[in-house]
């Protein structure tokens, strides 16, 4: 009578305590705290099952002092492990095991299972709920005594515990459903909106337009990894295939938004154009994987950055931009050849034909240097009739020699209509930089205006070389 009224008091006061906090999953949690503090047990725990899976998970845990948690261990455990357990259930019973030896030889997977916790003893009631079974409550290792009472006092808890365990399942419920309502008005701005689960890679769909579900795997469930993938196998175009699969892999997820609310990438689809994809941190465990087009925005933002990089007349990167981008090439030590191009009695032309000959002649000369040159060379009007190449990997001076001449030759071969038989000449100067030299593009502008200056003291087609010193 004695040890049952100690246990009565001892709910009544966890109840009380529990209370003290807001939400489901804190009572539960301080409830067991408080119940296994007070018994003197070196752990409390509760399972909840997943019956088509046929399996128990450990939510909730409570360990004394110097005990070592074993909840992220206990994750997925197969029911046939303790299905012994199962059986006396259902026949009402709860498991009393007083001394872990006596169930070696009998039920050895338990027995494996149970030692490796440093479980001498144990109590364990199930969670009924409406004559289902739904997990069990269990303290391992409490104090010597009558364990026959311990046991009927948990049936007790398992009663209150599986009332605070609906409640949270309504609280959960209706909390989603609040985040899902304010979710959906939020995805009318996104072509498509999905919640996904980062640790289980499961996903909800919170709105997804027909071309996207056509693309479904319907075997495969609701699982992201397979899902995302079989989607952009068909919506994303192959340039982009790679990126947009490292970016929606949940595998690296949790590092690359480490300290971020969101992150997000652009892609080009077959079907809406340019979409940017985002992933929105909603709490640790779960993420909005969020599509969006952005083509017109795509379309105004490229169109915005050819105007800002390229020279109006002639369609060519202009001097800021080309300047960038050789500095670019000289930071990462990409030798080649700087050469400057200045158009001869430029002005003559002007004063001679009119100003709409000299444009031409400038748009002539920029097409002309232009189609001498790769794709990743580069071609910037400086100013005037003054332009500039950057050759990447011409280091030989043979080799140089060779594309000066072309390039002079394709030079001599424009004809403007105006001008009649004239002839354009420009004067060229040059400036290696090698591999391994560090220099700026001002410095390597500087030596070949030098060696242009060389060339302007020569009629017709000349091109000279900056000598260095160690030359």
């Amino acid at each position: 009578m004695k040890t049952n009224k100690k246990y009565a008091l001892i709910i009544n006061e966890a109840l009380r305590s529990a209370l003290d906090y807001d939400t489901p999953e804190e009572q539960i949690n301080e409830f067991i705290r408080f119940f296994g503090k007070h018994i003197g047990s070196d752990r409390i725990y509760i399972f909840e099952d997943d019956l088509e899976k046929s399996i128990t998970n450990n939510s909730y845990e409570w360990c004394a002092d110097g005990v070592e948690p074993q909840i992220n261990l206990l994750q997925a455990v197969g029911m046939e492990q303790i299905d012994w357990w199962y059986e006396a259930f259902d026949k009402g019973q709860n498991i009393i095991i007083k001394d872990m030896e006596t169930i070696k030889d009998t039920h050895p997977a338990s027995y494996e299972l149970l030692k490796g916790q440093n479980i001498q003893n144990l109590v364990v009631s199930p969670l009924r709920y409406k004559d289902s079974i739904q997990g069990f409550f269990g303290v391992d290792n409490p104090p010597e005594g009558d364990l026959d009472r311990l046991s009927v006092f948990l049936e007790m808890i398992g009663t209150l515990l599986i009332s605070l365990i609906k409640l949270r399942n309504s609280f959960h419920k209706s909390t989603e459903d609040a985040r899902f309502s304010g979710y959906t008005a939020l995805s009318q701005i996104y072509l498509s909106m999905h919640m996904v689960n980062i640790k289980t890679g499961m996903l909800q769909t919170i709105k997804s337009p027909n071309f996207v579900d056509e693309n479904l795997d319907l075997q495969s469930g609701p699982y992201f990894p397979v899902q995302i993938k079989n989607v952009m196998e068909q919506l994303a175009t192959e340039k982009y295939k790679r990126s947009v699969f490292e970016f929606t892999d949940i595998a690296t997820l949790a590092e690359r938004m480490k300290g971020k609310e969101t992150i997000v990438h652009e892609f080009l689809g077959t079907v809406s154009g340019w979409c940017k994809e985002r992933f929105i941190k909603v709490d640790e465990d779960n993420v909005l994987y969020c599509v969006e087009v952005i083509d017109e925005e795509k379309k105004r933002e490229n169109w915005l950055l050819y105007l800002s990089e390229t020279d109006r007349m002639t369609g060519i990167c202009n001097r800021g931009c080309g300047e960038r981008k050789i500095s670019e090439m000289l930071d990462k030590h990409i030798g080649g050849l700087l050469c400057l191009i200045d158009c001869d009695k430029f002005k003559a032309i002007n004063d001679t034909y009119g100003h709409a000959v000299g444009d031409s002649v400038i748009i002539a000369v920029a097409e002309t240097l232009q189609n001498s040159c790769r794709e990743n060379d580069i071609v910037l009007r400086l100013g005037g009739d003054e332009f500039a190449m950057y050759i990447p990997g011409l280091l030989d001076r043979q080799a140089a020699d060779l594309f000066t001449e072309r390039v002079f030759a394709a030079i001599s071969s424009i004809y403007i209509p105006e001008m009649g038989t004239k002839q354009i000449y420009v004067s060229m100067g040059a400036s290696f930089c090698l591999e391994d030299e560090e220099i700026s593009f001002d410095r390597l502008y500087k030596e070949a205006d030098e060696a242009m200056y060389q060339s302007k003291k020569v009629e017709g087609y000349c091109v000279t070389f900056y000598k260095h010193e160690k030359e």
